[in-house]
């Protein structure tokens, strides 16, 4: 009988383990979908990846998130998130995904460390990442002055001088927004010319707070050690001269990339890498396979805009599964 029993043992633990839905992202659009799924009655689990609780643990104070007037911290915030799921029932797994089968139903996922989990619907909210700087300094100070989302924090810097870092699209935008609240802007830009289109350049002209410093690189940012932004360390890429810029705070614009290195050749991708959804809707070109937040948004990139396709996703998720199984 014992060794019938450890036969037994030994092939159901081989047997992959089995969800309704499974999510892959905890940010504001993973957690909202698993709040919708879990709540709907569906067996939920949400895989962490690296950025646990998304972006939005890393903005100091979040106050343009509704239900909040005097704001909140973005990791109290995600762990609100992270409270409601696992109180509908939603399991959560700090775990990387390193492969998902999405040829067959149910669809495979692979874990580190070689365990498969096999799940009805995958809702894809893994986000898109922040193309930072890459300096020690950097690091030390993202949430205390360093930043990346304009339109969440330029409130916190009403009478304030900062720099934006880049020269695209992106980096004129958050400088334009950052003007109606900083005293001054100033873009620091590694060439003598930008790459925005033509007319957000007409319009950072024209704003007589937007200043430009061309041909230089951030070398360091200060200072770490008393956990504030005072200034940056600047190098000029044609006479090799270092120089202090003082500000109050830095807002870093050289891109995002949309953490989809899983799906390529998978799931249909535009040119930058999101996900691209059917209009109206979170389904990607596979059915049983959703997207939501940031992974899907290269525009809008908020967490609140991230949080309503997140519950989009859990229903779209839901009446998939109702559909699957009135065909069977």
């Amino acid at each position: 009988m014992m060794h019938i029993l450890l036969i037994s043992v030994a092939l159901v633990s081989k047997v992959p383990h089995e969800e309704d839905v499974v999510i892959m992202g905890s940010g504001p659009a993973g957690m909202t979908a698993a709040i919708y799924a879990a709540r709907s009655g569906l067996s939920t689990l949400v895989i962490e990846g690296d950025e646990t609780g998304g972006q939005i643990t890393l903005s100091y104070k979040v106050d343009n998130f509704p239900g909040f007037p005097d704001g909140i911290s973005g990791e109290e915030l995600g762990m609100n998130m992270r409270k409601q799921a696992l109180k509908f029932g939603a399991k959560i797994q700090s775990a990387k995904v390193e492969s998902v089968d999405m040829t067959k139903q149910p669809f495979v996922l692979k874990l580190e460390g070689g365990k498969e989990i096999t799940s009805k619907a995958v809702i894809i909210a893994s986000g898109a990442s922040t193309k930072w700087l890459e300096l020690p300094s950097e690091a030390a100070l993202i949430g205390k002055g360093v930043n990346s989302c304009a339109l969440c924090d330029a409130p916190f810097f009403v009478g304030k001088e900062v720099v934006v870092i880049g020269g695209g699209d992106s980096a004129l935008e958050d400088a334009l927004y950052l003007a109606n609240y900083a005293t001054k802007v100033t873009i620091i830009n590694r060439k003598e010319n930008l790459r925005a289109s033509p007319y957000l350049q007409n319009q950072v002209y024209a704003n007589k707070k937007i200043e430009f410093v061309w041909n230089a690189t951030i070398e360091e940012i200060k200072d770490p050690i008393n956990e504030k932004v005072t200034g940056v360390t600047l190098l000029d890429t044609i006479t090799k001269q270092l120089k202090f810029f003082p500000c109050d705070g830095v807002f870093i614009a050289i891109g995002h990339s949309p953490n989809t290195q899983l799906f390529k050749g998978k799931l249909e991708l535009d040119e930058t890498g999101y996900v691209i959804t059917k209009p109206h809707t979170t389904e990607t070109t596979i059915d049983g396979v959703f997207a939501a937040g940031d992974v899907a948004d290269p525009k809008y990139r908020q967490a609140i805009t991230a949080a309503g396709s997140g519950s989009m996703a859990a229903i779209d998720a839901y009446n998939f599964i109702q559909k699957q199984k009135g065909r069977k």
